[in-house]
């Protein structure tokens, strides 16, 4: 596994665990859907909401969450719609969030931060 991959998975299982702690019912990970990836796919009271996860070793690039473009945003939104359209069991109330995550160049978290609502979807 690459370094890039094993630090967005580990990201993944933090903000896995973070959202569980906020009272979020994490349902899927890493979902590959017709336009792209949801990583994670929670329920948070009867809202659906996917999660798209960003991580960071360095601020050299920015904030995690900065690297998340207007066209990653319409990728995100596509596959939430297909996968709303393949498990219609799931409430209808859809939201997409953000969790970013810093970690010490040890790996260690340094901080983790959620954004609810990017899209306005």
């Amino acid at each position: 596994m690459k370094i890039n991959q094993t630090t967005g998975k580990k990201g993944e299982d933090l903000a896995e665990n973070f959202l569980k702690k906020n009272g979020f019912k994490v349902i899927e990970r890493n979902f590959n859907g017709r336009y792209g990836e949801l990583d994670i796919i929670a329920l948070d009271e009867d809202v659906l909401v996917f999660v798209e996860v960003k991580t960071r070793t360095s601020s050299q690039f920015g904030n995690p969450l900065e690297a998340i473009t207007s066209w990653k945003l319409r990728t995100l939104i596509k596959t939430a719609q297909f996968y709303k359209l393949t498990h219609q069991n799931l409430p209808d109330s859809l939201r997409i969030d953000a969790v970013g995550v810093e970690l010490f160049p040890s790996g260690e978290l340094k901080n983790i931060e959620l954004v609810k609502n990017i899209s306005g979807f």
